[in-house]
């Protein structure tokens, strides 16, 4: 990397890249509809169950691999192998990809929420094209706008990151202090009322049997994925070996922390039956419900005309919408770059075609990331032009990357007391000092990610749905097997070494 392109990565820097990238405002008050004051219990064993141990993982292997470019691939690879690490990444890559497609979707909705206050994109459009084509076109010009700015090196998707967890965090900050406005002028009263049954117990009648509960606890592991993500900009962070397991434990922390503090808030200025309790309520638009809410309750409390609050809660819809927009940028920026970069640096190059572990100019594997945006927009334009098949071939897609986004998890988690037997590693970072220590939480956290894994694909069976049953079960099965049989056909070809 020459001396132009070269950077180093921050602390404060790589907390934002990871809020913009990870962190969900909305899963908090996704989570107040679903459960209520309860989810807090539920966040709360998940993260000391999930979130802390695996992040502390991922803290010891970041600061021993800390001059790996290959990421997760990396870390595998120096634990338990090459092919194993070949296949898990390989499962890990495929589920970002069609998270791709799905992202722009989201980010489009957000963008028109942010101009209009609600949802108009069913009426966006351009060049004769109907709105599903249109959205489709956009999508694609967004990708590759982004592809284009990332392949100009980690210094833009570091700036670009970093400025878009600013408004991740701020809209977080947003709500919490005008949360904690309205409890102050309501004297210490709650909407909802704080009682020891509102505690472990949903006000919502879709979530109080056994198998609902559990279904949340799923949503809640998987609302704190992705800091594995981050792997794959270790090389350009600054002295990694101590900043990187910083920046993931403060961020751990403050996600846990705002998530908790963000769910108890909701019952500040939102009684769930009134508001949330209603049929035209539902996860699409919640979050946007409960922040046009509390914008209409500062009105009030603050003694503004009705009409003056109604504006204030629509200002307030269109300020997250905004920070939805650019949290989904950062995101962006991020995902196209990190996996592929994890999975092209990582491997042994003879596996690959030549032209994809080329490095261009900035330091930046472009021809990959070109193919994955071509792979991406091809999707992408086939769901536009496509129909009710192409429809059916999109939620397909989606049921397989349900699973297939928490699998890899299963590898890096069950490598952790491998990665801890060896010898020959410097370590600057220890945060498991007993190996048998480290068994047992690597057995309970491995034991609470195959829980929820059998449970997403079980769940659409005790519901009837045994076509979703079945794509979300195959995607992982599916991605493993094509990346065995490639390293296997490798192997047989005597393309590595023995």
């Amino acid at each position: 990397m020459d001396k132009k392109t070269a950077v180093k990565i921050k602390l404060s820097g790589l907390v934002l890249m990871i809020f913009s990238s990870i962190f969900g405002f909305s899963n908090s008050l996704t989570a107040f509809y679903q459960m209520g004051y309860s989810s807090i219990i539920w966040y709360v064993i998940t993260a000391l169950l999930f979130f802390v141990p695996s992040a502390l993982m991922f803290a010891e292997y970041g600061a021993s691999f800390k001059a790996a470019k290959g990421g997760i691939f990396s870390w595998l690879r120096g634990s338990i192998g090459e092919k194993p690490a070949f296949i898990g990444t390989f499962i890990w890559l495929a589920a970002w990809v069609v998270w791709l497609v799905s992202s722009t979707q989201f980010l489009l909705v957000s963008v028109s929420t942010m101009i209009s206050g609600h949802d108009r994109t069913q009426t966006w459009h351009l060049f004769g094209l109907n709105s599903d084509q249109t959205l489709g076109l956009l999508e694609v010009i967004f990708l590759c706008l982004v592809t284009l700015i990332a392949c100009r090196g980690i210094k833009n998707i570091a700036k670009i990151a970093s400025f878009c967890g600013i408004f991740t965090l701020g809209i977080s900050v947003v709500f919490i202090g005008c949360s904690l406005l309205i409890w102050l002028l309501n004297h210490g009263a709650l909407a909802e009322p704080l009682t020891k049954t509102s505690l472990i117990k949903s006000p919502n009648a879709s979530f109080v049997s056994p198998i609902a509960i559990v279904s949340f606890i799923i949503y809640s592991l998987f609302a704190y994925g992705g800091l594995e993500t981050m792997a794959g900009v270790i090389d350009s962070v600054d002295r990694p070996e101590k900043t990187f397991p910083r920046a993931l434990i403060v961020a751990m922390l403050l996600m846990t922390v705002i998530y908790v503090l963000a769910i108890f808030l909701c019952g500040v200025s939102t009684n769930w039956q009134e508001i949330l309790g209603k049929k035209n309520v539902n996860l699409a638009n919640v979050e946007y419900v409960l922040i046009n809410n509390m914008g209409l309750t500062v009105g009030a409390k603050l003694g503004l005309s009705h009409a003056t609050a109604v504006n204030l809660g629509k200002i307030f819809s269109q300020i997250t919408a905004m920070s939805d927009v650019f949290g989904g940028l950062g995101a962006a920026f991020v995902m196209t770059y990190s996996p592929i970069k994890s999975f092209i640096e990582g491997c042994d190059p003879r596996l690959l075609p030549k032209k994809l572990t080329k490095m261009n100019r900035f330091n930046m594997p472009a021809a990959a990331m070109w193919t994955q945006t071509i792979i991406v927009s091809l999707i992408t334009i086939f769901i536009a032009l496509g129909g009710s098949a192409a429809n059916e071939f999109y939620t397909v897609l989606t049921d397989m990357m349900n699973v297939s986004s928490s699998a890899p998890y299963l590898f890096l988690v069950g490598a952790f007391p491998f990665f801890k037997m060896k010898k020959d590693l410097d370590r600057p970072f220890i945060f498991y000092k007993n190996i048998r220590g480290t068994w047992i939480v690597t057995g309970i956290v491995w034991l609470v990610i195959a829980i929820g894994i059998i449970f997403t694909c079980i769940e659409p069976v005790l519901d009837g749905d045994y076509l979703t049953a079945f794509w979300t079960a195959f995607g992982p099965v599916f991605f493993g097997v094509v990346a065995w049989i490639f390293y296997t056909r490798a192997e047989h070809k005597h393309v590595l070494d023995n």
